[in-house]
């Protein structure tokens, strides 16, 4: 009996009665009975992966002013207290604990047959009175969507069905692919935060109603209900990723401009519900619900944050619902409604898709074999091990980045290297072979060619200040996303509550000599959004390391020193 047969035996075992009660914390049950009359199905950040994953959740998600040791800034034992959760399964599911034991019981999450197989179940039960929402981060992500430029993931997003969806990553195909994938997908992608340049505008750049780049919004009818959906993409594209990808677009929150929309579609739409699909990140969407009026529900993405129950914001004329699901695929957030005249009652489920436990969809499997066949010989290339869990999440350094950095240092012969905190990336299990598809899923973006320059100590302090305070700064709109830049050759101690410019010090280097601000060093790094590098790409320097050593065998994981936060419950080390 594999584990698949014997996962499932415990599911038919509990549901006939055959089991003791406490097995059935051990099973998942994906054929939710609806309640009321309006079924939401939300997915986000699937970042293209098409086939299950592992997907270890960070033991380091540091919250600072009022979210500090809020949801989704918590970790570990202190996550599973809050929830009450004492399955081994959602323990699993949730926190990073004893990752590697119960990846080897439980499986891997996720793959769009399996996320199929289950969205389909949901909305039959729905009877048809549901929407399917994706928050974006969809059709980038993993080296088959990079060599196809995101066409797998688009005619995948249709086989799921989905209905709206809203973005980030998908922008950093350009303009041109952007729209092409567009007009390819069969729902509608909304954004009222992305407009044309005054200049694309006098060049009438093909726009939306004026100088909107999407649809703003769209309206829905469900079961006789009008819903208003509300598109907001991630407002720092062009400072996260490069600007010349959208060279005619503007960003940014704009939370004067929705709040107007809002007023005009409570004045002009007869709806029943308002909701913002958004990719802003948890945080910055909690602050929005507080300084919003008008919105319902926030359907959240960005941050790959995991929330089992929704939060719940109130602001002095409204009261709105927060979610937030994750990301490559390890769950759907299900929200079922009874729409009233005057407001709603809900049931919210967060369903892990372990895919031990549910049958693939033919449809689906029929378009992953077929659009994967061409390049499975590159993706399935087996380039080393290691005797470490590889892993990326987590505010600081994560393992695979680690292996990405050492592999710059030594392959490129610097210094020092420095990789972005991007929250995108599978992980793989210690001593199981390590494939080009691994790398590239960590890798592949369209802008990911090395650099090899001097830097001085004062402007790599300052590189550290800058994405710390990216991270940590009070004021959620001035967060952007994303965790702390990696770093091989460097050492240093943080005090997230300090201002920028002093959160940094004690800086050192690989043989524990204090960096010198005027000294030069020679640093490697990738992913530059400032200029075009011409050095090789991300993935042929860690294939090339890895090929070299054959086994990678690090010491330890490096992390900072973290200062003042000994009472954070987002750390969990």
């Amino acid at each position: 009996m594999d584990r698949r047969e014997f996962l499932q035996l415990l599911v038919i075992g509990y549901t006939y009665g055959f089991l003791k009660p406490t097995l059935a914390q051990e099973s998942v049950d994906y054929k939710l009975n609806p309640f009321g009359n309006l079924r939401l199905i939300h997915i986000t950040d699937t970042h293209s992966q098409l086939s299950p994953v592992f997907f270890r959740e960070p033991n380091f998600n540091i919250g600072v002013g009022a979210n500090k040791n809020q949801p989704p800034h918590i970790v570990g034992d202190s996550f599973l207290k809050h929830y009450s959760i004492d399955s081994q399964l959602l323990k699993y599911a949730f926190t990073s604990k004893n990752f590697n034991k119960l990846a080897k019981i439980y499986g891997k999450f996720g793959g769009y047959a399996y996320l199929n197989t289950v969205i389909n179940d949901l909305r039959m039960a729905a009877n048809g009175n549901s929407l399917l929402l994706d928050g974006g981060d969809t059709w980038q992500g993993s080296g088959l969507s990079l060599f196809e430029k995101g066409k797998d993931m688009v005619e995948a997003s249709n086989i799921l069905g989905v209905d709206i969806m809203t973005g980030h990553w998908e922008y950093t195909y350009g303009e041109k692919i952007l729209r092409e994938n567009i007009d390819a997908f069969n729902g509608e992608f909304v954004a009222q935060n992305v407009k044309l340049t005054e200049e694309a505008i006098f060049d009438e750049v093909e726009s939306y109603d004026g100088d909107y780049f999407h649809k703003p919004y769209t309206i829905k009818i469900i079961n006789n209900i009008r819903i208003a959906v509300i598109g907001q993409s991630f407002p720092y594209t062009p400072i996260a990723n490069p600007r010349y990808f959208v060279s005619n677009l503007t960003f940014g929150i704009r939370q004067n401009e929705l709040q107007e929309l809002i007023n005009k579609i409570k004045q002009n739409e007869n709806v029943s519900l308002i909701i913002l699909l958004s990719h802003n990140g948890v945080d910055v969407d909690k602050k929005m619900a507080r300084e919003v009026s008008g919105l319902d529900i926030i359907l959240g993405g960005h941050t790959h944050d995991v929330l089992p129950k929704p939060v719940i914001v109130s602001n002095s004329n409204s009261k709105t619902l927060v979610i937030n699901s994750g990301c490559n695929g390890k769950f759907i957030s299900v929200l079922d409604l009874d729409v009233r005249k005057n407001g709603f009652e809900y049931q919210y489920k967060l369903l892990p898709i372990l895919s031990d436990f549910i049958k693939p969809s033919p449809s689906m499997s029929q378009h992953i074999n077929k659009v994967s066949k061409p390049y499975q010989r590159e993706l399935s290339e087996v380039v080393g091990e290691s005797n470490m869990d590889l892993y990326r999440r987590g505010t600081f350094n994560g393992s695979f980045d680690q292996l990405i950095c050492d592999a710059m240092v030594n392959v490129l012969g610097s210094d020092i290297s420095l990789s972005p905190g991007f929250r995108w990336g599978p992980s793989v299990l210690a001593n199981q072979k390590i494939t080009m598809g691994d790398i590239y899923s960590q890798t592949a973006i369209t802008y990911p060619n090395t650099y090899r320059r001097e830097f001085t100590g004062e402007t790599i302090k300052n590189i550290l200040e800058d994405v710390a305070d990216n991270l940590f700064n009070p004021d959620p709109y001035m967060q952007q996303g994303g965790d702390m830049v990696r770093t091989t050759g460097l050492s240093y101690t943080i005090t997230p509550t300090k201002p920028i410019g002093s959160r940094i010090s004690n800086l050192r280097d690989k043989k524990g000599k204090l960096i010198e601000s005027h000294k030069k060093y020679m640093v490697s790094g990738w992913a530059s959004v400032n200029q075009i590098e011409e050095g090789k790409p991300i993935w042929e320097i860690t294939k090339e390391y890895l090929k070299n050593i054959k086994f990678y065998e690090p010491n330890s994981l490096k992390q900072p020193k973290i200062i003042g936060e000994s009472d954070n419950i987002g750390i969990e080390t």
